[in-house]
């Protein structure tokens, strides 16, 4: 049976991404409609530089739950973690997967605050993957699953179990190495806005 890939990317935040470049074109449009089109001019990298940034933190971060890997894309890089690689999953701050060559953190799953462990329920806790629970059997907020983190780490644990439990993680040939990605072209924008943006201040 095919597993099927299961990608998580906030709503909230490309929906904050979107506001945020509707308020910046229309920011630089009104310049130019006012009769200002040098203040316009000045403007654009600075707002170029915070649609940027903001597009970076909120719209491309994700966790996507494929059949080979898992594949974390943070803010200025991507983790590209085989199941194999993966040692532990946590959720304490965001979630986790601890690996053979350190922790990758999700950017896109922080875990909730404490309260929320207010509103679990049962379900939450006899539902959640084995290898989710403390001692009593309980859960951390985080691992809620009608929490986002709790949610994705669901999967994620639910199919890495079942993966360990067949003895496949062990397998000649599932490779072991996770790898990081950086997002050069991202990097280099911000830095060439960023400079963009120091100039126009002076001039």
């Amino acid at each position: 049976m095919r597993f099927p890939e299961t990608t998580y990317r906030p709503l909230f935040g490309r929906i904050l991404s979107i506001v945020i470049a509707v308020l910046g074109v229309g920011a630089i449009a009104s310049s130019v409609v006012a009769g200002d089109p040098l203040f316009a001019l000045r403007s654009v990298a600075p707002i170029g530089l915070t649609v940027t940034l903001v597009f970076a933190a909120f719209w491309l971060p994700s966790v996507s739950v494929r059949a080979d890997e898992i594949e974390i894309r943070n803010v200025f890089s991507t983790h590209h973690v085989p199941w194999a690689a993966i040692r532990r999953i946590d959720t304490k701050w965001a979630l986790a997967l601890e690996t053979d060559r350190g922790t990758v953190s999700a950017w896109a799953s922080p875990a909730p605050g404490r309260y929320s462990i207010i509103g679990t329920t049962r379900g939450d806790v006899t539902r959640t993957a084995s290898s989710a629970r403390a001692a009593g059997a309980s859960i951390r907020p985080g691992d809620a699953l009608s929490t986002p983190s709790g949610a994705i780490a669901h999967v994620i644990r639910t199919h890495w179990e079942e993966l360990r439990d067949d003895g496949l993680l062990d397998q000649p040939g599932t490779g072991t190495g996770s790898r990081r990605v950086p997002h050069l072209t991202l990097i280099v924008t911000c830095a060439v806005l960023a400079a963009a943006t120091a100039l126009s201040v002076v001039l």
